[in-house]
């Protein structure tokens, strides 16, 4: 018995901002927003899928942002999303501690970390 993937990751969302998870998730990184099933929709949140990058916020009654636990996503030109997101106005944290990988970190409207990486090429 092995674990062989992740399905999706789980974040939290305070009720009722479903506009600004569109805005950040579909209109800055470019994640589809999919239809939740009947079921799950009418608790609230948002799904936002792309091949196999699958991020599902749900709706967190006494809600906390994750601060430190993240999602980390790789672009292939963070250099350019970094450029997207600033110009937004959402501040964009380099991260140098290790030399191989160029990354940075974003929260999303909620407060919610992210992690951008650079997508290795030739690997």
């Amino acid at each position: 018995m092995t674990i062989t993937a992740i399905d999706h990751v789980q974040l939290a969302m305070p009720e009722g901002r479903e506009e600004e998870a569109r805005r950040f998730y579909e209109g800055l990184l470019d994640i589809p927003e999919v239809p939740k099933p009947p079921v799950l929709a009418a608790r609230g949140g948002c799904w936002f899928e792309l091949s196999i990058v699958k991020i599902h916020l749900g709706v967190e009654q006494d809600f906390v942002p994750a601060r430190k636990a993240h999602p980390a996503l790789v672009t292939d030109d963070l250099p350019a999303l970094t450029r997207k997101l600033e110009a937004v106005g959402i501040p964009v944290t380099p991260d140098h501690a290790l030399a191989d990988t160029e990354r940075c970190f974003v929260s999303d409207p909620f407060g919610n970390r992210i992690e951008l990486i650079q997508g290795r090429t030739g690997a």
